[in-house]
This record gives structure tokens, sequence and C-alpha cells, in this order.
């Protein structure tokens, strides 16, 4: 009897405190912050993102980060023991082995800082700051605010000092450097080779070490400072300029590292907050952590005064903050379209800076002075006639000579850059629409109709025994199967070239029931939503949901012609070994495409304002918007399992389509979304679907 009453009073007992504790299996905005959920590690080993743990800032082209031995593209890989040294930039998640990795410190024991070894035994850090402690009992702890930082070293008693290399940066991509030293302090600027050796950046740099210590030169690039040996403790602050080394000198912060690490989480969870979800907590991490990389770059680089410098290198000055750093070909139809949602008053400036790229000179790629790292800028057209009907100012006026001029010099030497090309032309047709220049309108829409030609030369024909070799005919990283869908400005003209809506859905089908879509790469990132097109706009909402959070097969290699196997699992995951083997962030593109995804909607086409509903990841979202306006998303039978729409409600009314607007969201208000486990074959939603004729 005594026993039965122990167990009732035990069990009441772990009840009662089971009541009395916060629940940690759910977030909620109102009860943790979003900032303290980022894991700055997802995707940092391996081929699995390119992402590096780098103490940064939202949009500063300053990110200071290990470089370990081996590295990744990023200079670090999270296995790894042994740490190189540290950097100071980095264009996190692009191909080519990376960029940056500029302005190399190592500290060191001993007088030889080649003997001395730096192994990790401990390691932590969360946006805007990063810790390594090693078993030679050096520690380093960074913070980076805005475009300025700070080192902190610890060392033990005896022999020590810092060592820097102003000649290194990312494979060899260092050209050229000059600088001057004070002292303890250091300032000048480096050039090195863009991303992919395209092109080349010039930044400026100011660096002070405190105490009285002076550097001495081994060689021209490489210096030395010797420490006192009774010397614990060493803080070095820097700051990068695109403008001047005494812009960056201005910009040095003098607080301590424990108040540039409160400042920069405190921004970091401003920037993050502009989302907020509701629901469990290991889905609210790793959407936070994906969030977060949806802000690294483009970079800012101008300065409190206003002035920046352009692509030519020429000084100018502009009350509009200016931005540089684009890899607008991997991220045009994702990233960018996030942020003109959720960084409305930074969009502002990008789209100026987009644009300006045509005033001061653009390459696909990049020029000879770039103010900063930057990768690609192909479709630049198509986002500034996007930002256009979002609200946005675009002076296209200004700029028309330019955009005829690079349209006029696409290329259509290859299936697949034949449909691009295509894009951009469609894209000037409806900027001399808005122009009012009728005739030449109506020129350009004739050029970009062409793509039928092409699409009936090489993506009609699906019988060929190279349409699912990865780069056959000359293709830019993807197969005939992945690029043939790649009309998003014509959808209505690629059904009829495809034998009309149901050949189009046959072969739909058997794309996804063959496996041959690729996530790991971004030319068929909208085949998943193209069936919204059709009467099968479920197949559309299975597909977003399936890649964002279920188990998929993904073959790289679809005819295994490279030997590697298929990958099983989910593509999204909150560790260091996250996303698909071969498959990299590439500047906020596959974090971003997951946010939109998690939030149950996703840009149709970029170009026109319009995005395809989903079943939301999370019972609720909300997207904070300027003027104090909400756009809340909420899930009506919220669970993993019910992934089709079975009604949708905007502002408490029905709402019969199967999209929504910029303006539907910018106006703010509730969109409810009823889920269902089961799909809805038969809807009378209205469809939206591009169309040129």
């Amino acid at each position: 009897m005594k026993f039965s009453i122990s167990i009732i009073a035990i069990s009441l007992l772990l009840k009662l405190n089971v009541l009395a504790q916060p629940n940690h299996t759910t977030f909620s905005i109102r009860d943790k912050r979003p900032v303290d959920l980022v894991n700055v590690f997802l995707g940092s080993s391996g081929d699995h993102g390119q992402m590096s743990p780098a103490a940064s800032y939202p949009f500063s082209m300053l990110s200071i980060g290990p470089q370990t031995y081996p590295k990744t593209h990023t200079g670090y890989e999270f296995l790894a023991k042994k740490f190189e040294g540290f950097t100071h930039n980095r264009f996190e998640g692009v191909g080519c082995q990376g960029s940056g990795g500029n302005i190399f410190i190592k500290p060191f024991l001993g007088n030889d800082p080649a003997q001395s070894v730096l192994m990790k035994s401990t390691e932590m850090a969360s946006p805007g700051y990063y810790e390594v402690g090693f078993e030679n009992k050096i520690k380093a702890s960074f913070a980076v605010l805005k475009n300025a930082g700070k080192h902190l070293y610890q060392f033990p008693v005896g022999e020590k000092g810092i060592y820097l290399d102003l000649g290194y940066a990312f494979n060899g991509a260092f050209v050229a450097e000059e600088h001057v030293v004070n002292g303890g302090n250091i300032s000048g600027w480096i050039e090195s080779r863009t991303t992919c050796g395209a092109g080349k950046y010039r930044i400026y740099y100011n660096l002070e070490v405190t105490g009285s210590a002076t550097w001495e030169k081994l060689s021209d690039h490489k210096l030395v400072m010797k420490l006192k040996s009774g010397d614990t403790q060493a803080e070095i602050n820097v700051a990068l300029s695109s403008v001047s080394a005494e812009a960056a000198k201005k910009s040095i912060n003098h607080n301590a590292l424990s108040q540039l690490k409160l400042q920069s989480s405190a921004d970091w969870n401003a920037s993050l907050s502009k989302i907020a979800v509701s629901g469990n907590m290991d889905s609210a991490k790793l959407f936070y952590s994906l969030l977060y990389r949806t802000m690294q770059s483009p970079y800012v680089i101008s300065e409190e005064s206003g002035e920046y410098r352009n692509t030519k290198g020429e000084l100018k000055k502009d009350k509009e903050i200016r931005y540089n750093g684009w890899a607008i070909w991997d991220n045009y139809r994702t990233q960018l379209p996030l942020l003109s949602i959720i960084a409305q008053d930074r969009f502002a400036g990008m789209v100026t800076s987009i644009a300006d790229l045509y005033n001061s000179g653009k390459k696909d790629y990049a020029t000879q002075k770039e103010p900063s790292n930057t990768v690609r800028s192909e479709h630049a057209i198509v986002v500034l006639l996007d930002a256009y009907r979002k609200g946005y100012r675009v002076d296209f006026a200004s700029i028309t000579d330019s955009l005829v001029r690079e349209v006029e010099g696409l290329d259509y030497k290859s299936p697949d850059k034949a449909l691009e090309s295509s894009y951009d032309n469609w894209a000037l047709s409806e900027i001399f629409k808005i122009l009012k220049n009728q005739e030449k309108s109506d020129y350009y829409k004739n050029k970009a109709l062409e793509y039928k030609k092409y699409w009936n030369k090489d993506f009609k024909d699906l019988s060929k025994n190279d349409v699912d070799r990865m780069q056959a005919r000359g293709l830019y990283q993807g197969t005939i199967w992945q690029y043939r869908w790649f009309v998003p400005y014509d959808f209505k003209g690629l059904i009829e070239l495809d034998g009309g809506e149901q050949a189009y859905l046959a072969k739909l089908d058997e794309f996804f029931e063959r496996d041959l879509y690729n996530h790991a790469n971004e030319p068929d990132l909208q085949v998943p939503l193209m069936y919204n097109v059709t009467k099968s706009g479920y197949k559309s909402q299975y597909w977003m949901h399936q890649l964002a959070a279920d188990t998929v097969i993904q073959n790289y290699f679809n005819d295994n012609s490279r030997g590697i196997g298929s990958f099983i699992g989910k593509i999204y995951k909150n560790e260091p070994q996250a996303y698909l083997r071969t498959m990299d962030d590439d500047a906020g593109a596959m974090s971003a495409w997951y946010v939109f995804t998690a939030s149950g909607f996703s840009p149709a086409c970029v170009g026109w304002p319009v995005y395809y509903l989903n079943v939301p990841l999370f019972p609720s979202l909300c997207y904070t918007l300027p003027n104090g306006k909400l756009f809340k998303i909420e899930t009506e039978n919220f669970s993993l399992d019910n992934k089709y729409i079975k009604a949708v409600y905007l502002n408490g009314k029905e709402y019969h389509k199967n999209y929504i607007t910029q303006d539907d969201i910018n106006a703010g208000g509730v969109l409810r979304i009823v889920a269902s486990a089961t799909p809805i074959k038969s809807s009378s939603t209205e469809n939206w679907i591009s169309a040129m004729e």
C-alpha cells in the first residue's frame, strides 16, 4: 500500500514539475530571441554548403573567421583540428574554391610562427562572434560590428607574438598591396582576384594592436610583432572600407569586445526578427540558421559620409547606402526577392546599386576595379524589372542604352544560354513597355519569343541518350531535362510547345518520378512550382514540402556518368554536413528558397511580383513590414503530414487564387491556409500563369 502511495506521489510531483517548466520543444518570439537559435556551423563541413562560422554583421564586407588545415571554400572545415590562423573576408557559400581570405593573422608561441602549431581544443560561435581555444593554451575571440571588428587573444606566460601576412588570399588570388606601418598601427590596401578569378577588387583597411609593441618586417608582405614575455593578452582593432584607409581608421571601434559582441547580437536579432515563426523548436532553429545566411551579402560599400567607390574605382557620394558583392545568377530567384520583403529599406539601396552598375561598368562576372569581392551579375535586368513592379524606384531612362548594349551582346551558343538570354530580352521588352516605347518593346518581345526555336531544337526531343547527362551540349551545371523548363516568362507558351497541358504534365511527372530534379544547383530551381500553372497544383504543394522537409532522392549526375551514387535523405539539416554533397548555399540562394517554402509562398517568376502558395512548415509566421504593418500566415490543421491546401482565406474572406502578390504582402493582414493530408484534385482556384502572347 505504501509503495502504491509513493508511486502516486512521485507521479504527481513529476506532473507538477513538468507543468511548472517552460515547454522547450516549441518556439515563440515572445519567449526567446531568434539570434540565440542560429547555428553558425550549419553547412561548414566538406562540400555541403561552403559556409563558415566567421564573426559577421548583416551585409558587412568584414567577417573575421578561422583558416583551418584542410579547408573548404571559405577557408574553414568543421572537422579540422589544425588551424592556420584567421582572415577578414570571405564570400559565403559560393563556388570556384571561394574567394577572400585577406589580412591573415596568426597568434603564436615561441620565436618562430611557422613552428607554433594551433590545434583546436574548444570552439563556439554565434552571429557576430567567434571563439576558439587551442591545446597550447592560446585562446582567440572575435566580434564584428558593422565594418569594424576586434580580436582578443589570451596567451600563457612566455615568448609569443602575432604574425601578419598581407599577401594572403584564398587559392593564390592575391594581386598586390601597399601598407604603412606606424608602431603598432598598420594601414593600406589589398587587391585580390574575385570569385572564379574573373576580376579584381580592392579593399582598404586599418589595423591597430593595443600596447607598445611594434611591427617588424619579415618580407615584402609579411610582418611580425613580438609581445612581452609576461603579457597574457593582446587586442587588435580592425576596420575595412571600399573608400580609403583613412575611412577605415574612422570606423575603428575601441569599445570592449564584450560590448561589440552584445551590440552585434542585438542587431542580428533585430534583422532576424523581421520574420517571427511559432512552432517546433528544432524547426525554428533550422529556419533562423538559414535566414541568417540570407543576410551576409551584398556588402555595404559606402561610408556614413555617403562616400563610396563604383566599379570603375571612382570616388562617389550619395545619400543612399550603396552595396556591392553580387551573386545575381545564383540568388535572383530567391534571396533578392526575400530581401525585397524583409529588408525593404536596404533593398532600395541594393536596387540603386545594381542599376548603377550599368553606369559605372558592369561585367557578367567582375570588373578589374570592384570595390568589394563579388561573383556575378547576369539577369540584373530581370531584378530591376522585378523591383520596379514591387514599387521600388528604378530610373530606367538613364540606363536604357546600357541595358540595350548588354542584351544585344548576349550569348546564344549553348541551349541553356539561349533560354537565359531570352529571359533578359523579355525583361527589356517589358521595360520599354514601361517607358511607353511600343516599337522597341515589340522588337525585344519578338527576340524573346525566339526561345521557341531554340527549345524545339534542343529540349523537345527527350529520346536522345544525353538528355540526363550533366553538361551535355555545353550546358552549364545542368542537364537537358533540367534546363528544358527554364521559360519562367512564358509558361503558357511552354505548355503549347510541349504538346498541351496533358503532355506537359506527363513530362513533368516523369521528371520527378525518375528523380531527375536536382536541388544541388539553381538551373531547375523553379520546377517544383510548375504544376501551379495546371489543374494539378497539388503536386507543387507536395514537392515543395518534400524538398524542404522530407526524404528525397537526388542525383547530381543523373546518368551516373561520374560514379557518384544517389543521395537519399533530407536536404535541409541543421548540422555541419548540411545540404546535398556538392550543393553550395550560393550567397543565400538555397537558404532563401527554404525560408520562402517554410513561409508558405515562393516567387513564381522574377519580373512579376507574384508568389505561389504552399502549406507552410510552421503553424504561424509573421512578417514585420514598414510602417508598422504585419503580414501573418496561419496554418489551420497544421501537421507535417498535412502538405496540401484545402482552402485559403485572406483577411477573413475566402480566397480563390493559388498566388498572392507583393501588394497583398505589403498591405499587411492575415493569410490563413487550411491544410489537408489528402490532395485537393478538383480545385476552382484562379491560377497565375506567365504568358507572352
